[in-house]
């Protein structure tokens, strides 16, 4: 068990049945939502490609992530980068808002995924995130990675500020990786 940030195809994203882990509210609102502020709709929602798909667990402690995202960013771009149950592949200027609750969150919290990798790509150059770390995430590859030694043998070889704390780079690396998943695959993402 746990949380887990993963990837929604078209299938997901349409379904009413929200108890098989249907989103068509959420999609509904979304595009209301995009229609009020003049906006195209988010229609091109692609079938989930499992062999590509993105599926990480959040598992390390986000205690030091918290203290980078604190003093690096913005009270503003800390709410954007933490604070969203819904990532879309679309740019947004401002979170939108819905009140959609789910286990997690009273509140459905919608970001655009440019405006998401803007904020976590500063924090990769502020951590020194090295071009080592898995770039194309399979189901887990980044939480194994992290969790299974190889990024303890990276850190050795090309130790800096990143290596100083993994949990942390963990975190900058599934979020960045995750906005850059939305953008290339058109998908949304959300927790599950």
């Amino acid at each position: 068990m746990g949380v887990y940030l993963v990837d929604v195809g078209a299938g997901e994203w349409l379904s009413e049945d929200t108890g098989e882990g249907g989103m068509g509210a959420i999609a509904k609102g979304l595009d209301a939502e995009l229609a009020r502020r003049g906006l195209p709709s988010y229609a091109s929602v692609p079938e989930r490609d499992f062999g590509s798909a993105f599926e990480e667990k959040l598992s390390p402690s986000m205690q030091g992530f918290d203290a980078l995202c604190r003093a690096e960013l913005a009270p503003a771009e800390r709410e954007l980068i933490g604070d969203w149950s819904v990532l879309v592949p679309i740019s947004l200027d401002e979170e939108i808002r819905l009140p959609i609750g789910s286990a997690y969150t009273d509140e459905t919290v919608i970001a655009g995924a440019p405006q998401v990798l803007a904020v976590a790509e500063r924090l990769a150059a502020a951590l020194e995130l090295p071009a080592g770390i898995p770039e194309v995430s399979g189901n887990l590859a980044l939480t194994f990675w992290f969790l299974e030694g190889e990024a303890e043998e990276l850190a050795a070889a090309e130790p800096g500020r990143w290596s100083e704390d993994l949990d942390t780079a963990f975190y900058v690396a599934l979020y960045l990786r995750a906005a850059q998943h939305a953008l290339r695959q058109g998908c949304p993402l959300t927790y599950s």
